[in-house]
This record gives structure tokens, C-alpha cells and sequence, in this order.
């Protein structure tokens, strides 16, 4: 069966929802299952405002009841980031920090730290290779217990710089890749994919065990020790699913990572995408699979990349410009600068958690065409911030400076103030 999209504002929606009557069964809406149940978010306080309204709206609008959605077949499709947006806190980093606490990161196989990234800069790869000097080629570096090379490490990973402060990457373009993201994937390198998933696997274990604001000790520094899934947005997934939408996660974690969280949430490993690097044999490597033609991963302009590239079947240079509305997603949330560009591409509705990052939150907060959504965080949310030099500062350059935040039509986003915290 074949569904048209369409575009809804926010007048049209609320008209949408005023008109809707007290729904328990499928009145209304048609599908395959007359007499399934269509699901809408369940109450909560935690949505501010009127988003749990607008949201159901849009899936009495655009969905099917029942219907097993897939966008080969016209359904409209929902994409999330999934750090800090399906879960409070980071996946990536709790596995990382898992690898690093547990001994399992390799030594590079060619002894040459600099072939771990290409955008690992010369002071980067020489400190890493006096940290780790015991460290044999190829084999696990016993990072549990030698301090100097996990600190070394982690500070590459976490501060994009050396344990004594040098720069660590360089030469990259800010709004396709993030190298410290991309490298956590990259060390991964010398294991299969059925090895990093049993990482991946105990350490998301261990992290949805702990309690909340708990700390572990990662070398000689003590960092976030702890995971939770949103059940806002576990309700909002499955909500969308039962209303016929394809619902996908696109991250900027390890893709065989983000794969073994996305499955508590019946999201299917053919649905999760996230940052690929090659294998050779069953044996994952360094190398970073591109996308539009080049050394991107799935950040900022990177995630429209790859949508385009997976989802709708683009290929080339053309994989990073904005697809006809038939092409896009209908529904998407993420919470960071790195989500800005795909959240944008969403025809219906875009939701974004508060974590306060300039860029996202000038353009939801801008709200240029009525179709943004703002929510604080639904765990430990984000104090109010001081506001966002949007005219100034606003706009991630691909040199990694800021600049003027421009609308679609060129005019200059003008400072905005930090109202839903």
C-alpha cells in the first residue's frame, strides 16, 4: 500500500488534534488491522508544553494503524540520534570507557599510532606511542592497569588533546566528521564484530546497573558510570511503530555498538546506523567507510549523508544536499549540534531535547516554520542557559570556528533566549 506524506504546520495540526475524537479503537484512520489499537503517547509531565499534543497529532495525521511500516512501501519515516536523546548519557563513551577500564584496545598493528586516524596530528600519535611504549604491536595494551597509557588515551578521546595539552586532530572538516568519534570506532580495530558486541554487550550492563550519577575510575580520572533509557522516548518509539512509521537511529557511536542498545527497544540492526569502518575478513580495521565520496561518519552534515545514502539510495557528492520533501524524513529528535542538519530535514514535526548546544537550539528556537519542538531532558535536565550568540556564534564552520547562524533564505538568526529548561 502506497501513502502520500504530507506537510503540517502547527495551525493544521492543532486543528488536526481539536477534531479528533477520544480514540480507543482505529476510528478514523484505515490499515491492514481494522481492530488494532491505535496507540498514542502515553501522559506524562515530563513533556513540556504542548508536545505530547503536536506529536500525536502528527500520528493521527500521518500514520496507519497497525501497519508495519517500511518506507520501500511509502510509510513516513522517524529518525533519532540516540545519545542523550533514546538514553541519558553516552553509549559511546561507556563502551570506550569499558574497552579502556577492561584492557581490550590494541596496540596499532604497524606500530605507527598516526595510521589509527588520518586526522591524528603528529604530537597526538608521539605521545600515545611514549605512553603506551610497552605496548606489542597488535595486542591488547594492558590499560587496566598501566595508567599512563588509559590516561593518555582518554584524553585523546574525551578532550581532543594531549595529556599535556597539545592539539590531538586536525585537519578535518568540522560539519562532516567528529575525529575523536570516528577514532573510537577506529580502535576497535583487530577485533570481530561478535567480540565488540560481547564488549559492548558488558558494558551496557554494567552501566544500566549502576545508579544514577554514579562515576568510574577510567585510569587515573573518574568519569560518567551510568546509562538510562528515556522511557519517554521508549513510549514515543514504539508509539510511532504502532502507527506504521519506519523508525531508524542514526549515531554518531560505532555502529555494532549503537546495535546491541537499539535492540532493547525493538529497533532492528538493519534500522541502526551509525559510524562503519572496514573489515578485513570478519576482522574489523582503522579504516573509516566513507560516505558522499569522502571521510565522513554520521555528524552534522554526516547524518544527512548517510540517511541519504542508506535510506533513499543517493550516491555520490549528492548524499549531502537536502532531499524533495517526498525524500525525507516525516519525524526526527536528536539533542546535540551534531543532529542540527537532519532534524532539519524533517517535513512534520523535530524534537530536541535541551542540552543547551548553540547551534541546534538557535534554529529550534528560531522555530523559522513552526514545526520544532523543544523539551528539557527527561533525566537530570539542563539549567537555563545564559542564551546563544546565534548572529555571532551560531554556525559551526567546517575550519571548527562559529560564525553567523543564516535562515534557508539567508537572513541572520538573531540571539535567542533559553526559555524550555
Amino acid at each position: 500500500m502506497t501513502r502520500t506524506r504530507r506537510l503540517i504546520d502547527a495551525a493544521t495540526l492543532a486543528a488536526t488534534l481539536a477534531a479528533l475524537p477520544v480514540i480507543s479503537g482505529c476510528a478514523g484512520r484505515t490499515g491492514p488491522t481494522e481492530r488494532a489499537e491505535c496507540r498514542t503517547l502515553a501522559e506524562d509531565r515530563a513533556w513540556y508544553g504542548d508536545n505530547r499534543d503536536r506529536i500525536d497529532a502528527m500520528l493521527a495525521d500521518l500514520g496507519t494503524c497497525g501497519a508495519d511500516g517500511s518506507v520501500r512501501t511509502g510509510a513516513p519515516l522517524a529518525l533519532f540520534d540516540w545519545d542523550n536523546t533514546l538514553v541519558k548519557n553516552d553509549i559511546g563513551d561507556a563502551t570506550f570507557f569499558w574497552l579502556v577500564r577492561n584492557g581490550k584496545i590494541r596496540a596499532p598493528a604497524d606500530g605507527n599510532w598516526s595510521s589509527t586516524s588520518e586526522y591524528l596530528t603528529p604530537a597526538a600519535a608521539a605521545a600515545l606511542a611514549a605512553a603506551c611504549a610497552g605496548a606489542e604491536p597488535g595486542q591488547p595494551m594492558p590499560t587496566d592497569t598501566d595508567t599512563g597509557c588509559a590516561d593518555e588515551l582518554v584524553s585523546v578521546y574525551t578532550d581532543s588533546a594531549t595529556t599535556t595539552g597539545r592539539p590531538a586532530f586536525a585537519g578535518f572538516n568540522a560539519r562532516r566528521i567528529e575525529p575523536a568519534y570516528a577514532w573510537a570506532a577506529q580502535l576497535q580495530a583487530g577485533w570481530r564484530e561478535s567480540d565488540l558486541t560481547g564488549f559492548a554487550e558488558a558494558a551496557r550492563a554494567e552501566n544500566l546497573a549502576a545508579p544514577e550519577g554514579a562515576e568510574q575510575q577510567v585510569g587515573t580520572g573518574r568519569h560518567t558510570g551510568w546509562v538510562r533509557y528515556y522511557p519517554q522516548m521508549r513510549d514515543l518509539v514504539e508509539s510511532l511503530r504502532a502507527n506504521g512509521f519506519d523508525v531508524r537511529v542514526i549515531s554518531a557511536s560505532a555502529e555494532p555498538v549503537a546495535r546491541v542498545w537499539a535492540a532493547e527497544l525493538g529497533i532492528p540492526a538493519d534500522h541502526v546506523m551509525g559510524v562503519r569502518v572496514g573489515l578485513d575478513g570478519d576482522t574489523l580495521t582503522s579504516r573509516l567507510v566513507p560516505c558522499g565520496g569522502e571521510t565522513a561518519i554520521p555528524y552534522i552534515e554526516g547524518k544527512r549523508c548517510r540517511v541519504n545514502e542508506e535510506v533513499f539510495g543517493v550516491t555520490g557528492t549528492d548524499a549531502f544536499d537536502q532531499l524533495p520533501e517526498s525524500q525525507r524524513a516525516a519525524f526526527a529528535a536528536g539533542d546535540s549540534d551534531t543532529d542540527v542538519t537532519f532534524l532539519s530535514d524533517a517535513t512534520a514535526l523535530r524534537l530536541v531535547l535541551n542540552r543547551n548546544k548553540t547551534e541546534v537550539m538557535c534554529v529550534a528556537y528560531d522555530n523559522a516554520d513552526g514545526r520544532w519542538l523543544v523539551n528539557p531532558m527527561f533525566i537530570d535536565p539542563k539549567r537555563q542557559s545564559a542564551g546563544y550568540a546565534c548572529a555571532s556564534k551560531g554556525h559551526i564552520e567546517p575550519g571548527g570556528g562559529t560564525g553567523p547562524l543564516h535562515r534557508p533564505d539567508g537572513s541572520v538568526v538573531p540571539d535567542q533566549q533559553d526559555r524550555v529548561y
